[in-house]
C-alpha cells in the first residue's frame, strides 16, 4: 500500500509541474533590454478603399483601424496581458521589432480597460501600433484564444496564421522569411 502511495504521490508531483511550466507563469516577465512605448496607429499600412468591417480604437486613443483593410508585410500578433503565454512570446516580438525589417501590429484583447494595456506595452518593451479590443468584437475575425500571429502581405492577403505561442526568434524570423518572403 505505501508503495501505490508514494506512486500516486510521485505521478501528482509531475503533472504539477508539467501544468506549472506548461501553462506558464501567471507573473509578467518585463523584457529588460528596452523600453516600451505607446505608439500611433497612424503607421500601421492599410487600403484605403476598404471602409467597413472590424474596427478596433488605437490604444493611444487615437483612431483605429479597420482590420480587414490592414495590408503589410506585417506581421500581427494578437495577445492580452493576463495571458501567460503571450508574456512569454513577447520577447521575441520585441527582438523582431528592433531589426526594423518589418512592420508589427498588435491587438490587445479582452483587457479591462486601455490603461492595463498601456502598463503592459511599457514595462515589455512593445515598441509597436497596438489596437484595442474592448468588446471581443475582433473574435469573429480572429478566433477565440491567444496568442494567435497573422502574416498579411502587402496586396493584404493572410499568408500564414501562427496558433499558439511563438517560442524562439528562430521560429518567428522563419515564419516571416516563409510567408513574407523577408530575411531577418
Amino acid at each position: 500500500m505505501t508503495l501505490m502511495v508514494k506512486r500516486v504521490a510521485l505521478t501528482l508531483s509531475l503533472l504539477s509541474v508539467f501544468f506549472a511550466t506548461a501553462c506558464g507563469s501567471s507573473t509578467p516577465q518585463a523584457a529588460p533590454h528596452v523600453q516600451g512605448q505607446v505608439v500611433s496607429c497612424a503607421s500601421i499600412a492599410h487600403n484605403p478603399a476598404i471602409t467597413k468591417g472590424t474596427t478596433v480604437p488605437c490604444i493611444d486613443g487615437g483612431a483605429g483601424q479597420i482590420l480587414e483593410s490592414v495590408k503589410g508585410p506585417v506581421v500581427l500578433n494578437v495577445w492580452g496581458s493576463w495571458c501567460a503565454p503571450c508574456m512569454q512570446e513577447i520577447p521575441h516580438f520585441v527582438d523582431l521589432a528592433q531589426t526594423k525589417k518589418v512592420a508589427i501590429v498588435g491587438v490587445d484583447v479582452e483587457e479591462p480597460n486601455m490603461k492595463v494595456g498601456r502598463a503592459f506595452i511599457l514595462s515589455h518593451g512593445m515598441t509597436w501600433p497596438i489596437l484595442f479590443d474592448p468588446d471581443g468584437r475582433t473574435k469573429a475575425l480572429y478566433g477565440i484564444g491567444v496568442p494567435v500571429t497573422w502574416f498579411i502581405n502587402a496586396q493584404g492577403v493572410v499568408t500564414y496564421r501562427h496558433v499558439g505561442i511563438i517560442t524562439s526568434d528562430a521560429i518567428l524570423y522563419s515564419e516571416v522569411k516563409k510567408y513574407l518572403g523577408i530575411s531577418i
